[in-house]
């Protein structure tokens, strides 16, 4: 006979802290937009600094699956196995003696030409460095490159990105310390320096940067660049931010010595639109940005996430092949005359030939008229109150040999939310807490390891992707799970093999047969055997009369709706975060039986928990406030007083 945990007058803060929490932090159970399971402690390896970090930034070596951390004064090398090498790079103006800051915060990580690349802001005075590795020797040797004006900003606050095309560097950062003349430049490497005019953005803030190959035609290969800026229209119903997604070709060497030379010929720019053109109602202000490379270039889809005035964030989804629609086809906000030929922004590999007449529309005129739609035109792909930071994408073969998308969104609070992209509705996988003391400050996606790297403050995280064992109870737990990761097989969820039972598209349970079942409780090991689920278990309690009491069973899916069912009668569940509660304020004659815990998801039905209320014959013992358990017993008695305020809560 299990004992009670008596949660008595001196618990009351207690119990006020998980009322608290049922009223304002518990995901609503059956709704489509909160997470099917919540997952902790499920970080696989990292690093924790040894002290705080402002900001840091990540670079992820697939092929050797190194992971490079730049942070203050130093960048760090983890290797698959978490074994870590740390290089400094203190400022150079250190020895200097000028006044100032004198750190040196990395901003920039990339593998450029011969190297590895490191940027950072050298105590207000940007610098670069090469990082390589010596042959037949495990350290790296750090070598001093080139003055890193335009690449790294002056502070790590200021806004900067960058990106490496064979061989050639392209940045953007400020180039002075209040933040100003911030521009999209190719800024090293084989190709001629080129960069923006001055009047084609307006206090711009940019998000991403992505080269689009084009097999069999490198010569109109692009690179696109998103941003958001400045709304010229400055009346009250106007929203203060555009969002932006603009273009220039990899081949552009700029204009001619008497025009516009070392400046974009193929500069194009157009309004990125997310939301409810219907009801004219847009998410302006663009959050982060991910682009999934495809075979056929015009399918890459841009993942574009966005954040609202009134509080909620919104993902977007386009195709390259929807923007060059709008590119190549638009005519130009403002210009009402013919187009000249070639047409502006097309690529040309002598691009000091292009006609003025075509230039100069590309100086003057560079917006397009129309506004670059998402896949899903009458609405995002996904509307959600949670405050989403980042976003990134992983395609995943399953076990059905379709590919499916899988969104990973990072949250403030330092969640990361598993998001399914199946057709033209999303599915919420899953939250995984990585961390309750700070927000993520950058994330990068290791898709051959299936693994995702995380930045806080305080440490580096690395997630395992493929967590099937969180599916594993049963095969309908597998299977509604919708996870194209894992398939249902004689040893349990496990990661998707051929032959394995998996329904992705719509989670129905139907695919699981008896056969299946047989083959998972023969592949048991004896103590498993021994050990009956809750399901099979039915638990007895001896409870006296006159006593109030919670039952409590888990929830394991927000996706499923959870009752109680007593003698034929059905009752809610009172939901305090990720348990599921039934309040007796009263024990009578009429309450003892059985009580079941039962939850329904689609067309799959299961009892969680099974007890068995009889009447308490013995002295009821006592129990002091040390004995109560903070994490909810499966069942506990109170006061009455407490109990009846309870009740009216959820009455």
């Amino acid at each position: 006979m299990r004992r009670f945990a008596l949660i008595s007058v001196c618990l009351a803060a207690n119990l006020q802290l998980i009322l608290s929490a049922v009223l304002t932090d518990t995901p609503t159970l059956g709704n489509k937009n909160t997470p099917r399971l919540l997952i902790k402690d499920i970080v696989a390896g990292g690093f924790k600094y040894p002290k705080i970090q402002n900001h840091s930034v990540l670079f992820c070596h697939e092929d050797s699956g190194e992971i490079y951390v730049g942070g203050t004064d130093f960048v760090l090398k983890l290797d698959e196995r978490d074994n870590f090498e740390t290089f400094s790079l203190k400022s150079t103006r250190e020895q200097q003696l000028q006044e100032g800051p004198h750190e040196n915060v990395i901003t920039v990580i990339e593998k450029f030409q011969d190297s590895l690349f490191i940027c950072g802001t050298n105590g207000n005075k940007p610098q670069c460095w090469k990082l390589f590795s010596p042959v037949n020797n495990h350290s790296h040797e750090i070598m001093k490159s080139y003055e890193g004006t335009g690449i790294s900003p002056f502070m790590y606050t200021q806004n900067c990105l960058s990106l490496t095309v064979e061989g050639d560097l392209y940045a953007a950062a400020p180039l002075d310390t209040k933040g100003s003349s911030l521009q999209f430049r190719r800024k090293a490497g084989t190709r001629p320096n080129v960069w923006m005019y001055d009047n084609w953005v307006s206090e711009p803030t940019f998000i991403s940067t992505a080269w689009v190959r084009r097999k069999g035609d490198p010569d109109n290969e692009k690179i696109y660049t998103f941003f958001r800026e400045k709304n010229s229209d400055h009346s009250p119903e106007a929203d203060p931010w555009i969002s932006r997604v603009a273009r220039v070709c990899k081949v552009d060497e700029g204009g001619s010595k008497r025009f516009f030379q070392n400046m974009w010929t193929s500069f194009l720019k157009a309004r990125l639109v997310c939301g409810f053109p219907e009801e004219s109602l847009y998410f302006n202000r663009l959050q982060d940005v991910y682009v999934l490379h495809d075979d056929n270039w015009q399918d890459t889809k841009v993942y574009a996430l966005f954040t609202s005035s009134w509080n909620s964030t919104a993902v977007c989804i386009y195709s390259v092949g929807m923007i060059e629609e709008i590119f190549e086809n638009s005519t130009f906000k403002g210009y009402n005359k013919d187009i000249p030929k070639p047409r502006p922004g097309t690529c040309s590999k002598n691009s000091k030939s292009l006609p003025l007449a075509t230039v100069s529309i590309v100086k003057d005129y560079p917006e397009m008229t129309d506004w670059v739609h998402s896949l899903h035109y009458t609405a995002p792909f996904y509307v959600s109150s949670n405050n989403y930071t980042r976003i990134t994408v992983d395609r995943v073969l399953a076990a059905d040999q379709h590919m499916y998308n899988i969104l990973l969104l990072a949250t403030a609070s330092g969640k990361i939310h598993k998001v399914l992209e199946a057709g033209t509705e999303p599915f919420i996988i899953s939250e995984m807490q990585l961390s309750s003391d700070s927000a993520i400050q950058s994330m990068r996606l290791d898709s051959k390891k299936k693994r995702l790297i995380v930045g806080f403050s305080e440490k580096i995280s690395i997630v395992d992707l493929q967590r099937c064992m969180d599916y594993n109870s049963s095969c309908a737990d597998c299977i509604l799970a919708r996870d194209p990761y894992c398939v249902w097989t004689k040893s349990g969820c496990t990661l998707a093999v051929p032959g394995g039972i998996q329904n992705v598209k719509d989670g129905e349970t139907s695919v699981c047969t008896a056969s299946v079942e047989e083959q998972r409780n023969l592949s048991r090991t004896k103590r498993e055997a021994d050990s009956p689920s809750p399901v099979n278990l039915t638990t007895h309690y001896s409870v006296s009369l006159g006593v109030p009491i919670f039952l409590i069973c888990p929830i394991d899916s927000y996706h499923a709706l959870y009752i109680w069912e007593f003698r034929q009668q059905k009752m809610p569940c009172l939901q305090i975060h990720s348990n599921c509660l039934h309040l007796i304020p009263d024990m009578a004659q009429k309450n003892y039986g059985t009580y079941e815990c039962v939850s329904k998801e689609r067309d799959y039905t299961k009892v969680i928990r099974r007890f068995h209320l009889s009447p308490d014959t013995k002295k009821k013992s006592t129990t002091t406030c040390n004995d109560a358990s903070a994490d909810l017993p499966e069942i506990a008695w109170i006061t009455l007083g407490l109990a009846t305020a309870v009740w009216g809560i959820f009455r």
